[in-house]
């Protein structure tokens, strides 16, 4: 006996029990999952713009203020977008039939200019309006783009950039909107921003 247990019944501590002795667990089929590669069909892609030009059409442009700020409310703003557009139409030489300057986004029907991708020319202006005030990022980067390849088409799009400011209740009629095309149709006067009447 040792320490008053009798030595066959003392708890076998040697390390051959500790690393041993222990009985070997019942084998379990491994099983390997491979991982799954998803693939992605258009249908779950986020939606991407399609851009067609180069047509010849005309082209209903929209883009925003960045989160859809209204850094266009102030008279101010709207006249230097105004000023920036005429400039930049001069500039590249493309017909505008039309636009609206809304508190936070903007509406234009143009021509494909003829020497530059309309992107290059949008991007012109959003950069003259930005450089001219202070709020950083000014714009939203990317725009919308709707081809016009109709007269029907053109005047669908004029009535509805030229009443968006009465949608949105802030004018009553639109010639009393001061931030658009409208006066040029209705008045035949020409504002800061020459709109070519001549299809209509």
């Amino acid at each position: 006996p040792t320490n008053g247990v009798p030595h066959d019944q003392r708890e076998d501590v040697s390390p051959s029990f500790i690393v041993g002795s222990v009985p070997t667990p019942p084998q379990v089929p491994t099983i390997t999952v491979q991982p799954t590669r998803r693939t992605l069909s258009w249908s779950s892609m986020p939606p991407r713009l399609e851009r067609r030009q180069q047509t010849g059409d005309l082209h209903f442009i929209t883009f925003s203020c960045h989160g859809r700020k209204p850094y266009l409310n102030s008279p101010r703003a709207a006249a230097i977008f105004e000023h920036s557009l005429e400039s930049i139409r001069q500039k590249y030489r493309f017909e505008l039939l039309g636009y609206v300057v809304m508190p936070e986004h903007v509406h234009l029907l143009l021509s494909e200019p003829p020497t530059h991708p309309l992107s290059t020319v949008l991007g012109s202006l959003k950069r003259s309006v930005s450089k001219q005030l202070s709020e950083s990022p000014f714009w939203l980067p990317r725009y919308h783009d709707f081809n016009v390849f109709s007269s029907g088409k053109r005047i669908e799009k004029l009535r509805y950039l030229h009443r968006n400011p009465v949608s949105r209740g802030l004018v009553l009629k639109p010639e009393d909107y001061a931030w658009s095309s409208f006066n040029a149709y209705a008045a035949r006067t020409q504002g800061p921003v020459h709109i070519d009447t001549g299809n209509l």
